[in-house]
């Protein structure tokens, strides 16, 4: 793994149904937990987004890629958690993200994310984004991304 930003790190494999899974990882800070301690839960949410955009970069763009030079901007019109066990603060959180389904219109983006130290599912999420121009109005993707996006799908 390279060390791309401070505190997160990526790598990549594919599951068993042939997906590209790009692997971050975060260490939780102290601010990002509550009173008793545990990572306050829309924190998960914010891990899924490193997730995001490092899957997008090792597929070989970025969202400034996308919004600069072809209009396009998927903001997320569905987003669910399902918390199994709590995130500490200093554990070293493993985030897996892969692609679930991929239309030109809408793309769907799968997450795992675990405790390094140990291996345990603390939380298992999805989001589902829609492809908008920048007028804010339904659009399509460029036939290269839903390519890569496709492939990396394992479709």
């Amino acid at each position: 793994m390279t060390e791309h930003q401070a505190g997160v790190q990526q790598g990549s494999a594919r599951n068993s149904k042939g997906s590209v899974v790009c692997e971050s990882r975060v260490r939780v800070r102290y601010a990002e937990t509550d009173q008793m301690g545990v990572v306050y839960h829309a924190n998960h949410f914010i891990w899924f987004e490193i997730g995001r955009v490092d899957l997008m970069r090792q597929l070989g763009f970025t969202y400034r890629d996308m919004e600069r030079d072809h209009g396009c901007f998927i903001p997320v019109v569905d987003a669910r958690c399902r918390y199994k066990a709590p995130a500490r603060y200093d554990d070293e959180i493993i985030v897996r993200t892969h692609l679930r389904n991929v239309r030109e219109s809408l793309i769907h983006f799968g997450y795992e994310l675990l405790r390094a130290g140990d291996g345990e599912l603390l939380a298992e999420g999805e989001t589902t984004h829609m492809i908008l121009d920048a007028k804010m109005k339904p659009a399509m993707l460029p036939a290269n991304i839903v390519k890569a996006f496709r492939e990396a799908a394992g479709k």
